[in-house]
């Protein structure tokens, strides 16, 4: 099979997914209002298979324009804290995975043409440094989360390295969100205002992390 038939079978494929995934958004009324009170009535109508739904949902996020953090919330408000927790790492793993091997299978050609960032800084970055970058990475969740799996997908950093980077990098995130959707449901109390202070450290935090981390010097 030669290489322009490659290609082409590629974008064809990513586009059926993307269809696939953008379909199942958009014909959903639910989905369409993004607040973590409507996710958490979509996600409860499907009862015992509701697991299995949030986490098919978290781990097609990155697909979508959809912000994760409100599906996290949902999460903690559905399942609350231990079992939001469990299935959103589970999802948040699977949906990092899913990018990383679209990036490293499709390659730069397919994405650019949906992907109008140039991440080849973030790209060359992970290259040469690999799980610690990665990991850095993880705990700011102003980086964009799809991003990061898309240029360690290119970057042809070992699979191993991304994914415990992800599995470790993640917990603080998830933690938060989760947490204040398991306390929303008792807004005014001190653990729900607890949670929103944590909410607030993380974000400060992040940006200042931000603010420090340099690619270009990193991946030099």
């Amino acid at each position: 099979m030669n290489k322009k038939i490659t290609n082409t079978l590629k974008i064809i494929f990513l586009i059926i997914i993307i269809a696939i995934i953008i379909c199942a958004f958009c014909n959903t009324k639910t989905l369409r209002h993004c607040t973590p009170e409507n996710m958490k009535t979509f996600i409860d109508s499907y009862g015992m298979f509701s697991p299995i739904i949030y986490i098919i949902l978290f781990t097609f996020v990155p697909l979508t324009l959809f912000p994760d953090s409100i599906l996290a919330i949902a999460g903690g408000m559905c399942f609350g804290m231990m079992g939001g927790f469990i299935y959103t790492m589970i999802g948040a793993i699977l949906g990092g995975t899913l990018s990383f091997f679209l990036a490293s299978i499709l390659g730069h050609k397919v994405f650019n043409k949906f992907i109008k960032k140039d991440i080849s800084n973030l790209e060359d970055a992970i290259k040469n440094r690999g799980f610690l970058l990665v990991f850095i990475l993880r705990l700011i969740p102003l980086f964009p989360f799809d991003i990061i799996s898309y240029a360690a997908g290119f970057s042809g950093v070992k699979f191993k390295d991304f994914a415990l980077a992800t599995l470790l990098g993640i917990i603080p995130g998830i933690f938060v969100f989760v947490n204040i959707g398991d306390k929303a449901t008792d807004i005014g109390s001190s653990s729900f205002y607890m949670s929103i202070a944590l909410l607030v450290g993380l974000i400060v935090i992040s940006y200042v992390l931000k603010k420090k981390i340099s690619l270009q010097k990193i991946k030099n």
